[in-house]
Parts: structure tokens; sequence; C-alpha cells
């Protein structure tokens, strides 16, 4: 394992593309980029001039979410860029395709409207812990420029008065690589077929619910908050699947069901001693096997938890990340030229990406911060945008005693949000709703 210096500084005019991030240059498409959004709501409007102000020296202390995408012979790259992209209105459709071509190149854009904060980011440049330790420092730096609030600065919260540091941005799957790897066979699963909207629509479904009203009910059950609320994800597809073929027979349709599995993004920073903002998360899929019959809620946590025990390991998580750096390291594909890459990765993702999850749902924790901070902060929300194939995804985050689940979705029908908060419900579990469209 390479030993890297904490105090050296960091020195950024260019970096390589990270080896979860090359999927997405290759992947995207006219109607479809890889985003996801953080954001935090504070109990005053927001002062448009002092957001500017912190935005800059915020960029500065994030060198790399200062950059742009570039087209290398044999690799896509990024190219620092300089200055600041201009801050944009909010608006109700959240994480809408990002077009590159804009923006001053810049991969993220920040958002304002009333009283939100918001940061959306191409997932080629960083993860949802690292999105959110920019922005909780863009808020930071707000506050401290509006108020003259003395915030306490961590690795979290960065101080933007110090220095990039190098361990900052490095990548950590070059650092952690293994000499293992493991298949990447798996079986398709069923996923929620609707009317696709047009590229500027997206729904948002946001739940809100008491942190210890949820916590508690799974804690009974001896499970995370994370299993938990998997197991009522796969009842609520479960249903959805079954409901396709009512009026027949389970063993008429028996041989036609398809795996139910939800794809959960795992942070690496719990393994491994880094303290890189940019990605570095992998996933597991977790589900169940309809064709095997009913399932009760009971067996389904006990699958989930079992399941994440099993996979949700170092070792295990060491060998699905190794195969990618592993195979990228082939001299062959090392000497292969980009646009034949970016056809061949295309194939692979297309194969496999989001066609192995029935939908995804990433939990990026209990959010907490400083008391001089938290006065300021009156809600935190975490958005994933619509995946390549899958058009419903799931995030979640707490703060402050809430628990904010937000469905976002990209087709007409809002089946999947309403079967699961109603399956809450029946849990005994109350839901605060709202959301942008109508629910």
């Amino acid at each position: 394992m390479k030993v890297i210096d904490s105090s050296e500084k960091a020195n950024v005019k260019w970096l390589k593309v990270d080896n979860a991030g090359k999927i997405y240059p290759a992947a995207r498409r006219g109607d479809w980029t890889a985003l996801f959004r953080v954001s935090a709501t504070l109990n005053e409007p927001i002062d448009v001039d002092i957001l500017e102000q912190a935005q800059r020296t915020t960029l500065k202390r994030f060198p790399q979410f200062s950059l742009k995408l570039k087209s290398g012979l044999f690799w896509p790259y990024l190219e620092i860029i300089h200055g600041s992209p201009e801050l944009q209105i909010d608006v109700a459709n959240p994480c809408v395709r990002m077009d590159l071509s804009e923006n001053k190149g810049f991969m993220l854009r920040v958002r304002y409207y009333n009283k939100t904060i918001a940061l959306e980011v191409f997932h080629v440049l960083s993860d949802g812990s690292g999105g959110m330790s920019f922005l909780l420092t863009l808020v930071a730096e707000y506050l401290r420029l509006k108020y003259g609030a003395d915030i306490p600065r961590d690795n979290n919260i960065l101080n933007c008065a110090d220095e990039p540091k190098q361990t900052e941005v490095e990548d950590a799957f070059e650092r952690f690589v293994g000499k293992v790897t493991q298949s990447r066979s798996e079986a398709d699963a069923f996923y929620i077929k609707g009317t696709k909207e047009p590229m500027d629509i997206i729904h948002v479904t946001s739940g809100v619910i008491p942190v210890n009203e949820i916590l508690s009910r799974a804690k009974e059950k001896q499970v995370s908050l994370t299993e938990y609320l998997t197991a009522v994800m796969i009842m609520a597809v479960t249903k959805i699947q079954l409901d396709t073929y009512k009026g027949k027979s389970f063993e008429r349709i028996r041989k036609k069901l398809k795996p139910v599995k939800v794809s959960i993004p795992i942070k690496l920073r719990k393994f491994y001693p880094t303290n890189t903002k940019r990605i570095f998360a992998s996933y597991v899929n977790i589900g169940i096997e309809p064709r095997l019959g009913a399932f009760t809620f009971n067996e389904v946590l006990k699958a989930v938890h079992h399941q994440m025990g099993v996979e949700v390991t170092e070792k295990n998580l060491n060998a699905k990340f190794s195969t990618n750096v592993i195979a990228e390291r082939n001299k062959l594909l090392t000497l292969t030229p980009l646009f034949l890459k970016n056809i061949a990765l295309k194939m692979v993702f297309n194969m496999v990406g989001d066609r192995k999850s029935s939908t995804v749902i990433s939990n990026l924790g209990n959010i907490v911060l400083p008391e001089e901070m938290q006065k300021y902060v009156d809600r935190i929300d975490f958005l994933v945008g619509p995946l390549s194939r899958n058009r419903v995804t799931c995030a979640v985050a707490s703060y402050k005693g809430k628990l904010v689940v937000n469905f976002i979705r990209t087709i007409k029908e809002s089946m999947l949000e309403r079967e699961f908060f109603t399956y809450l419900v029946k849990l005994g579990i109350p839901v605060k709703l709202s959301s942008n469209s109508g629910y």
C-alpha cells in the first residue's frame, strides 16, 4: 500500500479520471448524465453576492471539483479550470441532464432559491460523501462571510484558508487495489417500466420520518437502518412486479418472474484510511428471488441482513473494485484508442450497468454539524439522479432527528414511491410527504 504524506500540498493541473469514474463519460447519453445532488436549507433567505464569494473560496480549496472533462488519445482526463461557474437559480426539476459544453466546462452547478443552497455534481468528479464535504464547506464559508460565524473545521468541513492537500485528490482505487478479482456475472433484475417524461421533467417525492421511529423498528429486528429501508423497497418492487400479472395464478407466472434487487452504494472510506474527496465507493446488489414463492417482510429482512453481512466486507469489496482496476491495466486495453474504449465501455454498461438492480437506495447517513453551524441549517437533502435504465431512484439522509427519503423519477407513474411509503405507514411509521408534482 502506497503511503501518502498528509502534509503534501496538492498541485492540481490535471488528473486522471479514476477507475469508478471512467464509465460515466462513455455511458452518458443525450438524455442522461449521472448526477447527484446535496442541499442545505438555512433559516434565512440566501444572499447571492455572499454565496458567490463563498463559492470562489470553496472551489480554490477543492481543486478536484474545478475540472473540465477532456479526451486524450487513450483515456479521458480532467483539466483544471480557473474561475468559477455562474450561480444558478434553482428549478423545480433537480438533476436535469448537465450539458458539459456549457457552464464554462464545470461539471458541477451551485443553485440557490429562497433559503436553500444546492450542489449538483456529475459523478465523474466525486461521490455523495465528497459532494457533501464540498457543500458543507461552502455553507460554512457562506455563514462566515454573512454572519461572522466561527465554525470549527475538520476533515469534512474544510478550512478554506488552508492549502489543498494531496491526500484529498488521490485516486484511492489505485492505492488500495488488491490482487484478487471476482466474476461480474449476475442475473438481470426486474425493473419498473413506465411512460417516459420529456428530458426536462423530473419528479421528486420526499418523505420525512422521525429517525427514532424507524430506528427503533430496525433495532427490534436487529438490522441496520439501511437494511430496513432496503427490505421495504424490496417488498414494494415485488408487489409491483406481481401486479403486472394480476388475475393470473402464481404457478402460471412463476417462470416469468425476475429477481428483485436493490443496488446499495457502499462507502469504501469506512474500510480504508483515505481522505480523498474524489469517488471512493462501491456497491452491492441485494435482493430476493420471487420465483421461490411469497416472502414475508421478516423473511426479506433476514435475507437482506445476511446478504449484507456476506457482501459488505473489506475483502469482498476489494475484489469487486480490483476487478475493474486490474482489467484497466491490461496492456492491450491501455493501448486501445479512446474512441474504441468508449464503444466497449458503453457496451459493457448497457449489458451490466443498472440492469442488475431494480432500483437504488443510497444512504448518506446521519449528518452531524457543529453547534455553531447547526443553528443556521434547518434541513439537509440528498438526491440521486435517474439512472440510465432504471428511471426511479431513492436517496436518504438524516439530520436533526429527521430522516429525509427522496425519490426521483423520470416516468409519469409514481407506483414505487406510493408502494414504499404505503408499506412504511402499514408498519406504523409516520411519514410526512411532499412532491414537486403532486402525489
